[in-house]
């Protein structure tokens, strides 16, 4: 039987990795160029209208971009869609690797799981799963709003309102996502983070425009201060890693 060593409160401390501040959708669209890719949780479910606007969807841009590329998400109706519009898709959850084998398909160089870990009941099973989809050598990215990034904190001390998609369950910092790779047989190769855009502020009334234009200032702070050294007050995290285990 093995015994945990004792933790003191000095243990909880965490040095964070050098990270630079990057845009999101550039940062994931040089990740997959010219490379084979499997985007998951591609649909991003309930903002379709909100992409059409703004031609935000990330697998439309990842697509240009990809030598090939494949989406798997859990949204059925999503993934028709898609398919409808010519994308190489399929329904499945990537947690369960009997299921993802059923698929066929080929390995990829790139993994990208964007704004999806925060979504999952068991994040774990889903890391795990992901290993079958990357080749020896390849590469999983996975982004993700930063559990210390300054809008929510700002938000909540200073309005009592808490920023977060509705279906979110859970937050991550850059230690605790790390570590979570780390146990799933991930090996972490580089932490980046990145501010979030706000596009629908023309769009927001009353209370919500002065909410916005709070929000406005406090992402422009986060620009700010990563230009001053201080890149983990951004609100987004992307952390890129190979797997441990091929």
């Amino acid at each position: 039987m093995t015994s945990t060593p004792p933790i003191t409160q000095s243990d909880m401390a965490h040095r964070l990795p050098p990270a630079r501040l990057v845009d999101r959708a550039a940062h994931l669209v040089e990740a997959v160029r010219g490379r084979r890719a499997v985007h998951v949780g591609f649909v991003d479910s309930g903002c379709w209208d909100y992409h059409d606007r703004f031609d935000s969807w990330l697998h439309a841009h990842l697509d240009r971009a990809a030598a090939a590329l494949v989406g798997l998400d859990l949204d059925e109706a999503g993934v028709a869609r898609a398919r409808e519009q010519g994308f190489a898709a399929h329904a499945v959850d990537c947690s369960d690797p009997d299921a993802v084998a059923r698929l066929g398909l080929e390995p990829a160089e790139v993994v990208v799981a964007g704004e999806v870990i925060e979504h999952l009941d068991a994040s774990g099973p889903f890391l795990d799963g992901l290993h079958a989809l990357v080749r020896p050598g390849g590469r999983l990215v996975v982004t993700t709003p930063n559990a210390s990034g300054l809008l929510n904190a700002a938000a909540a001390a200073l309005a009592g309102w808490e920023v977060n998609h509705p279906d979110h369950v859970t937050l991550y910092s850059c230690y605790t996502l790390t570590n979570l790779l780390e146990r799933h047989g991930w090996r972490v190769e580089e932490v980046a983070t990145y501010v979030p855009v706000l596009k629908e502020f023309d769009a927001l009334r009353g209370r919500m425009k002065v909410l916005g234009a709070g929000a406005r200032v406090v992402l422009g702070t986060e620009r700010l201060l990563a230009r001053l050294g201080r890149p983990y007050a951004a609100d987004g995290l992307i952390v890129t890693a190979t797997s441990a285990r091929s």
